[in-house]
């Protein structure tokens, strides 16, 4: 299952690009992490592999994220023709995904974020749910675009009001 999703951050395109790869931040915009820890290599940079734990509902499941892409290596004064990639492969119980980040410059403000993202399944359960509800997945990874931006943008907690 591939798709893609999109929002314009109303941010320079360095200060996204730094909000992005700090794993300190993720918490903060990522419904349901619990844990973002490194297992080998330095957060956020590029060849780390790092041990996710995320919480849905009542139940969490463990992953391991490795960042396979990361142009260009140092995100201060990136020229304005140069697009910001970010990648990075995800591993679980009977799931492989990658997500391909891009970050453009639609002005010096403004900065345009698209996001592609791959899932396969090798657990009869999974790919029943993504062959019955792949919106879902769409919806899901928009809506934790749509957290980055008010993050990044007003500095809102996601985990703020969570009872």
């Amino acid at each position: 299952m591939k798709y893609t999703n999109s929002i314009e951050i109303d941010l320079p395109r360095e200060r996204v690009a730094e909000l992005l790869a700090d794993p300190a931040h993720v918490p903060k915009w990522l419904r349901g992490v619990v844990l973002h820890e490194p297992v080998s290599g330095i957060h956020g940079q590029l060849g780390t592999t790092s041990r996710v734990v995320m919480e849905s509902g009542k139940r969490q499941f463990e992953c391991t994220e490795t960042i396979t892409r990361r142009e260009p290596a140092d995100l201060q004064e990136i020229p304005e023709e140069v697009v910001v990639h970010f990648d990075r492969e995800i591993v679980g119980a009977g799931m492989w995904s990658v997500v391909r980040d891009r970050l453009t410059e639609v002005n010096p403000t403004t900065t345009l974020w698209e996001q592609e993202s791959e899932y396969r399944f090798s657990s009869l359960v999974m790919r029943l749910v993504a062959l019955i509800m792949p919106r879902t997945f769409h919806q899901q990874s928009q809506q934790h675009m749509q957290d980055f931006k008010e993050f990044a943008e007003h500095g809102k907690d996601v985990r703020e009001g969570k009872s």
